[in-house]
């Protein structure tokens, strides 16, 4: 509007002392006619072009916005992968600290095994000595009873 007012304070106003409208003043009513026409088919193009620039905002906007949910599904695979890589590797840890578990639970039963193993045939040969000496004392003391001798040599060592 405020493109228009200059040419309507321009137009010859008739003054009121009779003086009629003429052809001068038709002819600059019909070409201000055009101009107001080429200035609303400006504005209409205008109008156009923003609407246009509009939609291809939105556009743009609706492939930014694709562009970022694309991303965040990548950012929501890649995450999951990184889980499942842990996961894996807490399964691998747990598979390994079995495993050593294992081995020194078994070396542990196998030095248990091998101690009582080896120790029962000493136990044996004492238990066999020991059965041996108790009989060579009694034999001893029952000589010591008809020998004199004997019976001395059993009394310094506290045998009789």
């Amino acid at each position: 509007m405020s493109i228009i007012a200059p040419f309507v304070i321009n137009l010859p106003v008739a003054r009121a002392e009779g003086d009629t409208f003429t052809q001068k003043d038709r002819e600059l009513l019909i070409r201000l006619d055009e101009r107001l026409d080429q200035i609303d088919k400006r504005f209409d193009q205008i109008d156009k072009r923003f609407e246009e620039l509009r939609q291809d905002m939105n556009k743009r906007f609706e492939q930014v916005d694709k562009r970022f949910e694309e991303l965040r599904q990548d950012m929501n695979k890649r995450f999951e992968q990184v889980d499942k890589r842990f996961e894996s590797l807490q399964t691998m840890m747990m598979a390994m600290v079995g495993a050593f578990a294992a081995i020194v639970a078994v070396t542990i039963g196998f030095a248990i095994w091998d101690r009582r193993t080896m120790a029962k045939p000493f136990e044996y040969k004492i238990q066999e000595n020991s059965r041996k000496i108790d009989e060579i004392v009694n034999v001893l003391k029952e000589l010591g009873r008809h020998d004199e001798r004997i019976a001395t040599v059993l009394r310094s060592i506290s045998l009789l």
